[in-house]
């Protein structure tokens, strides 16, 4: 309580600095590495995500799934299987997406750029000014993925694309997940091969444009796709198809490996739950002989 009290004290007298970080990593399944900031420093982040949650929720575009109440990965891919109706003409029509990928989006963040953009909402130099302290108390640039503010901020900041895909592009097929979106390319008679390239071509260069000059962001060279749906295109985790998506390889094998090392039943029924929401028969059928009708 003590504690409490003084962080109030501080804030109230504008006296309020931000601790430091702990770093450690972790494999999520790829390496990440972690900052995370001291409990007093973590209260706050809690009370500023209460506030300014609900004040940007309602800016942000219905199409962007990341960290956002009533949406989340599944909603997302739900959407992705109805645009991929709607686009395909119920699979009567060739359905082309195009899939990107942020290059180190975290670490990329411009600090200053995205203090420009919360003062565009928030006119309280105050607060302005709390909100800056608690964005540059990261030194090493971008924003610490430990931080609740962060997932806030990413938002926040990725809000600017969003917009302009939707509203200059004039894209209507769009669906943002944290670094990751696709745009599902809309088909008529005359669209060939040849005219979807470049189609794609052309968004890829206007969106990379528009990154890098306004928010100092690239896209992944190595993470940029143009795919039929009928071929299955790569996105959050499920092989997403017209009708049906399954599992990555890497994931079904990820599975496994995790439930021969660590078998408990709440990492089990975690599996199961992920498994109901893709075409995943075999693979259940295994894990439940080998951990479950064997015992």
């Amino acid at each position: 309580m003590d504690n409490i009290l003084q962080l109030h004290e501080d804030l109230k007298n504008k006296t309020y600095k931000h601790g430091g970080y702990q770093q450690f990593k972790i494999n999520d399944p790829k390496p990440r590495t972690i900052h995370k900031a001291s409990v007093r420093d973590r209260l706050l982040h809690h009370a500023v995500y209460r506030i300014f949650y609900p004040l940007y929720d309602k800016t942000f575009v219905s199409d962007s799934f990341s960290c956002r109440n009533n949406k989340g990965t599944y909603k997302a891919i739900n959407r992705f299987r109805k645009f991929g109706y709607i686009v395909s003409k119920n699979n009567t029509k060739t359905c082309w997406i195009l899939k990107c990928d942020i290059k180190k989006f975290f670490a990329s963040i411009d600090q200053e750029i995205l203090i420009n953009i919360l003062e565009q909402r928030i006119f309280d130099k105050n607060i302005i000014n709390l909100l800056q302290e608690i964005i540059c108390s990261f030194k090493l640039g971008g924003l610490p993925l430990g931080n609740l503010t962060s997932q806030l901020f990413a938002n926040v900041y990725l809000n600017e694309l969003d917009q302009f895909v939707k509203h200059k592009l004039k894209v209507k097929y769009y669906i943002r997940y944290a670094d990751d979106f696709v745009i599902f390319i809309q088909n008529n008679d005359s669209l060939d091969n040849l005219a979807t390239a470049k189609i794609s071509r052309r968004l890829i260069l206007k969106i990379n444009i528009f990154l890098w000059e306004k928010l100092k962001l690239q896209m992944h060279p190595d993470k940029v796709f143009i795919k039929r749906l009928k071929s299955g295109m790569d996105f959050l985790g499920w092989i997403n198809f017209f009708d049906y998506r399954i599992l990555r390889t890497k994931t079904k094998n990820r599975i496994i490996k995790r439930l021969n090392r660590d078998y408990n039943k709440e990492i089990f029924n975690s599996y199961l739950g992920l498994l109901k929401h893709g075409k995943s028969c075999r693979i259940k059928k295994n894990i439940l002989n080998k951990y479950i009708w064997q015992n």
